[in-house]
């Protein structure tokens, strides 16, 4: 569910009219709705109620800080993997404490950013990984808190590129090799052990991945706690995919997949965590383009918008579906026609649909791409020297700004000229 429905002919983001937005702020443009996120983060929290848990948000599917605020407000913690994703979270007043690091290569400075700011825990990868924290922590005269990522070699029957829990993959350490890697751990004056952590993927629609993996988990902390160590803490990820199309095909519930949990690893004692974020943010948002022209080809029709690859990138990289609807709801049983959808930039890899059905539209058009709120701004660039796209955050009946629109000025005095040109 969310809160981008039809009034009177139009399309709403909550209270506010999309095509208002639009003519304050100009095409393209990201619009996200409170409501939505807030609903959704409640999903989940609400699906661990009776288990000592807590929900971090996953801040690489959409990092604005407004974004980040209201979450912290509803109880959410963030699931950082860069040093930036940690600023950006200690700017939105999020505290150390309810900050994980997560990623495979954290540097040593990113390491100390976090020791010194507060962190929860971190997620460690690898055995070098835990010589350079230890070091780091020795060094601040600290301790530092871990969980080890285990790669438990199941199958998220997910896209290729977004899954992270097959042997073939760079994340986590063999689970076959968790035991002497714990040993390993341990024996580091700089860290102190605490749990588990475990991601196989994004976008899973199925519920089996998941159990085969917290199954092979729950195992391993049996294994490791007759080994000596302390396992308070399982950090279990996030993944939960959400439905692109209106199919019937819907991915599973938070409230099945707390179930999951809850029969997987709940005899356990372990605190809880896990780290959704498409399923919170992803149908949070839209992105608003409009159409510039109607071009006829030899065999197929475009729609050629403003929006381009640089705004949202995830059909080009990952062949990912949209939903596309006009701004101005379609008579009920209107003509549709096939249109190849694209965008202006220099690449013909700069197309969200081949052959989309889509009713009368005309130049000057608003067009919404829903479920859009997850990796869409975060990966945009300014590709084609095309400003990255404001982003809009809506509650009840007013909107805000919450990332302007870059002028040419603002980028082209980001370069610095060399003195010898």
């Amino acid at each position: 569910m969310d809160h981008f429905l039809y009034r009177d002919g139009t399309l709403f983001a909550e209270d506010v009219s999309v095509a208002d937005i639009a003519a304050q702020v100009g095409t393209p443009f990201y619009c996200y709705s409170s409501a939505t996120l807030l609903r959704h983060f409640k999903l989940f929290d609400d699906a661990l109620e009776g288990m000592d848990h807590l929900v971090c948000f996953a801040m690489k599917s959409a990092s604005n800080q407004a974004i980040l605020k209201l979450l912290a407000s509803a109880g959410a913690g963030m699931d950082v993997v860069s040093g930036g994703e940690y600023a950006r979270a200690k700017a939105a007043g999020v505290p150390g404490d309810k900050i994980v690091f997560s990623g495979i290569g954290k540097t040593q400075d990113e390491m100390r950013m976090a020791l010194e700011g507060g962190i929860r825990q971190f997620n460690v990868e690898s055995e070098p990984e835990m010589h350079a924290l230890s070091e780091v922590a020795t060094s601040l005269g600290v301790i530092a808190p871990i969980t080890v990522r285990i790669n438990p070699d199941v199958d998220a029957k997910t896209h290729e590129k977004i899954s992270t829990g097959k042997k073939g993959d760079k994340f986590g350490i063999p689970i076959s090799r968790a035991r002497e890697v714990y040993a390993l751990a341990a024996k580091l004056s700089g860290l102190q052990v605490i749990g588990i952590d475990v991601h196989i993927g994004s976008q899973l629609t199925e519920l089996e991945p998941f159990e085969l993996a917290y199954t092979k988990v729950a195992e391993l902390t049996e294994q490791l706690r007759a080994d000596g160590h302390t396992i308070m803490r399982l950090d279990l990820g996030g993944g939960l995919g959400i439905p692109y199309t209106r199919s019937n095909d819907a991915p599973p519930l938070p409230t099945e997949y707390g179930a999951l949990i809850k029969r997987t690893v709940g005899h356990l004692g372990c605190e809880i965590e896990i780290e959704p974020g498409r399923l919170i943010s992803g149908n949070a948002g839209i992105m608003v383009t409009k159409v510039i022209y109607l071009k006829s080809g030899e065999d197929r029709d475009f729609l050629i918008l403003d929006g381009a690859m640089n705004d949202l990138i995830r059909p080009a990289m990952y062949g990912a579906y949209h939903d596309i609807i006009p701004v101005i709801e379609p008579k009920p049983g209107v003509d549709q026609s096939a249109y190849d959808i694209v965008g202006p930039v220099c690449e013909s890899g700069d197309t969200f649909a081949k052959q989309r059905m889509m009713p009368p539209v005309l130049a000057g058009d608003l067009i919404a791409f829903r479920s859009a709120g997850a990796y869409g701004a975060v990966m945009s660039s300014e590709y084609n020297s095309r400003p990255l796209i404001p982003e809009v955050l809506v509650q009840d009946d007013q909107f805000a700004v919450i990332r302007a629109r870059p002028t040419f000025d603002d980028m082209i005095k980001r370069d610095t000229i060399p003195v010898w040109l």
